[in-house]
């Protein structure tokens, strides 16, 4: 399946489009048919390889038919800081769960193996390893599961938010690579780089700037 932008370059006359009418869907249409609507750049679309509507302006193909101009996402759109604080919550608890239900199954199986006066350092060592590790899989998780097609975490696609660019299009593994790297500087300065969301126009924290990034919200349910 293609990302959710449909970034092709070139439009298809065999492409449908869902498009918002009213507030409700309607169609599909093709790009004629689009044509002879005179479809709008904020008017909202979608195609059966896209999990969720864009504005038209936001699609590739669409830009290069209509001539629209790629816009940035208006402020309705980001995500507020309660959703993306529970999302980070559930993700933690997520790669804890793994790590101690692993660290336990390891340690079960190596009790049952070494004579008891090594027990002690095996239970010391597999706790260090746990806390070393930790923020190393957080960190493998969020980047995977940001730059991928479902654009967030588990945390943020139950919270129904997602990691984006400026224009909402899907993000390169090095721009989530910065973005939660950047996360430790808006840690190490007393959280202020967190709290910078509440003050920014486009509800962007330190990483997020740092990053070129915004979290938005899903906008329209198919």
């Amino acid at each position: 399946m293609q990302p959710s932008g449909n970034t092709k370059l070139q439009p298809n006359t065999h492409d449908e489009y869902t498009l918002v009418i009213n507030g409700k869907p309607d169609g599909p249409f093709t790009l004629t048919q689009l044509k002879e609507r005179k479809i709008k750049p904020g008017d909202f679309v979608k195609t059966p390889a896209m999990d969720d509507y864009k504005e038209a302006h936001e699609i590739a193909a669409l830009r290069q038919l209509f001539g629209f101009k790629r816009q940035p996402l208006p402020m309705q759109y980001f995500g507020s800081f309660d959703q993306r604080a529970i999302a980070a919550v559930i993700d933690w608890l997520i790669v804890l769960l793994v790590f101690v239900l692993t660290a336990f199954v390891v340690m079960l199986v190596l009790l049952l193996a070494l004579p008891g006066d090594d027990n002690k350092i095996l239970r010391v060592g597999i706790t260090i390893g746990i806390v070393a590790l930790t923020p190393i899989a957080k960190l493998i998780y969020n980047v995977r599961l940001e730059s991928g097609t479902k654009r967030g975490t588990i945390g943020k696609q139950l919270m129904k938010i997602r990691v984006c660019d400026l224009y909402g299009e899907q993000i390169t593994s090095g721009q989530a690579m910065g973005r939660n790297l950047g996360k430790y500087i808006s840690t190490a300065t007393f959280f202020m780089g967190y709290i910078m969301c509440f003050f920014t126009a486009k509800q962007q924290c330190l990483h997020d700037m740092l990053a070129d990034t915004v979290v938005i919200k899903d906008r329209l349910d198919s």
